[in-house]
């Protein structure tokens, strides 16, 4: 088991069920999956962009990601129906707090005049999305390989009903949000 998901059981739970006031654990909203994509849309004229990207988030994440393909055609872009456009994860189960644990811990102080997250970006329904500009804040990465910097979406979706439970739940988790200004 890994130590996040230890803490989430033995500390987090706990924690939250006096906080949200509820009696049962089941009903503590906890945390589905973690969603990171890449769009890359030089893949179009570059398809060694579309690799690389795929080659990072692999490393990352450490499964297989699928790739995205143009649902539409765009002339303006250059964007033919079916072409390879980007690609995405899906993480889940113990490589999912894996993740979030490296992501919390190692990537996030990595990152260039950070003050945190923004509180703000949540959909209404308790899930979580915000975005990095560059993937060599993870230590996985090798920056000597890198060619060109790519960022990445990363979303969080949980069981809360609310924003403000997610919220409660992600900062417990450790997701460093920023002061709201008043």
């Amino acid at each position: 088991m890994t130590r996040l998901l230890n803490e989430y059981r033995s500390r987090i739970v706990p924690e939250l069920q006096v906080k949200l006031g509820r009696k049962n654990a089941h009903a503590i909203p906890r945390l589905q999956k973690i969603v990171v994509s890449m769009g890359v849309g030089e893949a179009v004229q570059d398809r060694k962009r579309l690799d690389s990207a795929v080659d990072h988030l692999t490393m990352l994440s450490g499964q297989k990601p699928q790739i995205c393909r143009a649902r539409k055609s765009v002339s303006g872009f250059r964007l033919r129906e079916g072409s390879p456009i980007g690609c995405r994860v899906t993480l889940r189960g113990s490589r999912m707090y894996e993740f979030l644990d490296r992501l919390i811990t190692l990537a996030l102080p990595r990152v260039r005049d950070f003050r945190g997250t923004n509180p703000r970006a949540f959909d209404g329904s308790g899930n979580y999305s915000f975005g990095l500009n560059e993937q060599l804040v993870f230590p996985e990465v090798d920056p000597e390989t890198v060619t060109q910097t790519q960022g990445m979406n990363i979303t969080f979706v949980t069981t809360a009903r609310t924003d403000d439970e997610g919220r409660e739940l992600l900062r417990a988790l450790g997701i460093p949000f920023r002061a709201e200004e008043t």
